[in-house]
C-alpha cells in the first residue's frame, strides 16, 4: 500500500530512475562522470524528497538545520542532513577520486531504493 499520493509517488520513482540511469552512465563514461554522479546524487535525494513529502519544504528544513550546528535528534531529519552534506563533499571532489566517488553515489542510490520503495510500495 502506497503511504502518498500518485503525483508525489510518480515523481520519486521518476527521479529514482534518473539517478540509476546518471550513475549507470558515470560508470560507462568516466571523462563525465564527476558531473552525471552529481545530477544522479541530486536525483536520488529528491526522489527521497518527494518519498517524504513536499521537497521544498523538506529542503528548506534540511538547510535551516544545517545551518543551526546543533544536534540532530530527529532520526530521519538527521538522515536528510547528512545526505545533504554527503552530496556538497562530493561536489567538492577532484575528479581523481571518481571511483571512489561512484561507489559512495552507488550507495545512496540504493538507500534512495529503500525509501521509496518503503513509501511507494514499488521497486524502480
Amino acid at each position: 500500500m502506497s503511504m502518498i499520493d500518485n503525483y508525489r509517488k510518480g515523481w520519486a520513482l521518476r527521479y529514482l530512475r534518473e539517478a540509476k540511469a546518471e550513475l549507470t552512465a558515470a560508470q560507462k563514461m568516466p571523462y563525465m562522470a564527476l558531473g552525471l554522479v552529481l545530477e544522479a546524487m541530486r536525483k536520488a535525494q529528491a526522489a527521497i524528497y518527494y518519498s517524504l513529502g513536499e521537497p521544498s519544504f523538506i529542503e528548506a528544513i534540511v538547510h535551516q538545520t544545517m545551518h543551526t550546528k546543533r544536534l540532530v535528534e530527529d532520526p530521519i531529519l538527521r538522515f536528510l542532513v547528512e545526505i545533504e552534506r554527503t552530496v556538497q563533499q562530493v561536489a567538492r571532489v577532484s575528479r581523481s577520486d571518481s571511483e571512489r566517488v561512484i561507489e559512495q553515489v552507488n550507495d545512496l542510490v540504493q538507500l534512495a531504493s529503500e525509501v521509496v520503495e518503503l513509501f511507494t510500495g514499488e521497486s524502480a
